[in-house]
């Protein structure tokens, strides 16, 4: 069997072995200790797992991990209702990392391995190799409680309220292998990297408390031109997640559901529009963050509310997303 379909039972595998052994440990684990904006607790995330996977976790800790994403699609060949079908299966693992700079400062980086393959007319096509890897600048404000001034107060500390914003800005670049042949596709997006720079800006607001938590984010990248003359189309993204944190013994588990969507614009090449080949998509996600000392684990599931992709002829039928972090 191949090993990236795997790789999300093993990643399954290491988390309930990790569970069963925070239970059996006697130290207290520091997420315990219902301090939300300490590093490795923070509930205020820096953005989410929905909406073109997210850049990083719900807690807002440091890290480097590894991610690994299934999806898979429906792409009919022909208008007619009996016209044979396409179905695609992308699997990714993914090394990605948020790094501080300093308090209000940090960079996150992902670098994906694509294994992509399809199955047209009983004849399989696999696609693997290195991906796109992007880097992206964050700046974090957080908001602080205003402090009464008719009461002394010693602690020269400021509160947090619990909101902040981010403001991202970075680059994808063309490390993954863009095939000219593949363009004819009905799914256009079954390549192992699109060949091009591309722009990220992002935005994204949070709030969270002890209990309870909401995060959003809104992402667009610019797409650049590659060697081929093809332009994809300028994404818009969003995704907003609501979760809240259940504390035990010896580790945090924090649950969340939520809606996340993107927008395409068309593709061009040869500075011609390509018919049918914008979109969009709606979807719902629902999943899990567990946190046992230095370790985050997560899992999320989606599943698309609505859709209409290249035409109604693309159909995304789920995702999966399963992740191994260790906090910094």
């Amino acid at each position: 069997m191949n090993v990236l379909q795997n790789f999300k039972y093993l990643i399954l595998g290491i988390i309930l072995f990790s569970v069963a052994k925070a239970e059996a440990h006697n130290p207290v684990n520091p997420c315990n200790k219902h301090e939300p904006f300490q590093v490795l607790c923070d509930l205020c995330g820096c953005s989410t797992s929905s909406g073109s996977f997210g850049f990083g976790t719900l807690s807002n800790a440091n890290f480097v991990g590894v991610r690994y994403i299934y999806q898979n699609f429906e792409s009919k060949n022909g208008i007619f209702e009996n016209s044979p079908i396409s179905k695609e299966t992308f699997n990714t693992i993914q090394l990605w990392a948020q790094i501080p700079i300093n308090d209000s400062f940090y960079v996150t980086t992902s670098l994906p391995y694509q294994d992509l393959t399809r199955d047209f007319n009983k004849v399989k096509e696999n696609l693997n190799g290195l991906g796109d890897a992007s880097v992206i600048g964050w700046y974090k404000h957080v908001f602080y409680k205003k402090k009464d001034e008719s009461v002394v107060d010693f602690n020269p500390n400021k509160e947090p309220s619990g909101h902040s914003l981010q403001f991202g800005l970075g680059v994808k670049l063309p490390t993954g292998k863009f095939e000219q042949r593949l363009a004819d596709n009905i799914n256009p997006g079954f390549q192992v990297g699109t060949g091009s720079i591309d722009g990220v800006f992002s935005l994204g607001y949070n709030y969270g408390s002890d209990k309870f938590g909401v995060n959003t984010l809104l992402s667009y990248y610019l797409k650049g031109e590659n060697k081929n003359d093809y332009q994809f189309g300028d994404q818009f993204s969003y995704a907003v997640n609501f979760f809240t944190a259940i504390p035990r013994q010896k580790m945090n588990i924090m649950p969340f559901v939520g809606l996340s969507g993107d927008v395409y614009d068309s593709i061009t090449q040869y500075d011609e529009t390509l018919r049918d080949t914008d979109g969009n998509i709606v979807n719902f996600s629902f999943g899990s963050e567990l946190a046992i000392e230095k370790f985050i684990f997560g899992a999320s599931y989606t599943l698309p509310v609505s859709q209409s992709l290249f035409g109604d002829n693309v159909q995304s039928k789920q995702r999966l997303s399963v992740y191994i972090n260790f906090a910094l």
